[in-house]
């Protein structure tokens, strides 16, 4: 069990927390209460001797309340660890879960990011109500389970995630614009490559797939070296 706070919330509170959660655990000799900053912690660390069972340390779970704030940085730091999780099970902002788990139309860095990956499912809303006091957000239940490798085959996942954000710097706009403007090419080249992946011009980066994002990597790779 891994608590991660904000800072600037009552550090007394949250050690006196943390005390409470260690003497009445403190008879279950499964559970460790870990009071760290998750994103400081590599998942080997955590995984500690269970590294030596490969099973197991290619089988663990994560099941979090994360801190809205910094969710994205969280789900990065697992999805993209040596040591990554089977699954996720994690509670996020209703907004974020519903991006992160889009369709083609409605994608972002954000999804295309955490698709890449694993398949998101939306188990549960949970609106603001639900606690005490209620937050200003809704809230949803959302299911991460993560492949064993990617859907798609790059050959450079960064390069890949490189053209990726260029193509969502102006998501609004046309991916002949778009890109255009985050490469630094003219529109009429940007064109002419987009033709030669199978992808309309005119296009936004909301509406591709992963398949279509892989082909795009592949024609725009010679450029962006």
């Amino acid at each position: 069990l891994i608590m991660t706070h904000q800072q600037g919330e009552d550090s007394e509170q949250i050690h006196k927390l943390v005390r409470m959660l260690r003497e009445s655990l403190a008879s279950f000799s499964n559970v460790k209460i870990i009071h760290a900053d998750i994103l400081k912690i590599a998942p080997q660390q955590l995984l500690g001797d269970y590294l030596t069972i490969p099973e197991l340390a290619q089988g663990y779970k994560v099941v979090a309340n994360l801190p809205y704030y910094i969710t994205s940085p969280i789900l990065r730091h697992f999805l993209e660890a040596w040591a990554k999780p089977s699954l996720m099970v994690v509670m996020v902002q209703k907004e974020v879960g519903e991006a992160i788990a889009a369709n083609p139309g409605k994608m972002s860095l954000l999804s295309v990011s955490t698709q890449f990956y694993s398949k998101p499912t939306i188990i549960a809303f949970v609106p603001a109500g639900s606690f005490y006091p209620p937050p200003k957000v809704d809230s949803l239940i959302l299911r991460l389970d993560v492949y064993s490798k990617p859907p798609i085959e790059v050959c450079d996942v960064d390069s890949f995630f490189d053209i990726v954000s260029c193509g969502f710097r102006s998501p609004r706009k046309q991916l002949r614009n778009s890109l255009a403007q985050a490469l630094g090419m003219p529109p009429s080249q940007v064109a002419l490559l987009l033709g030669r992946a199978g992808i309309e011009a005119k296009r936004r980066a909301e509406t591709l797939n992963l398949g279509e994002w892989r082909e795009l990597g592949e024609v725009f790779a010679p450029f962006r070296k």
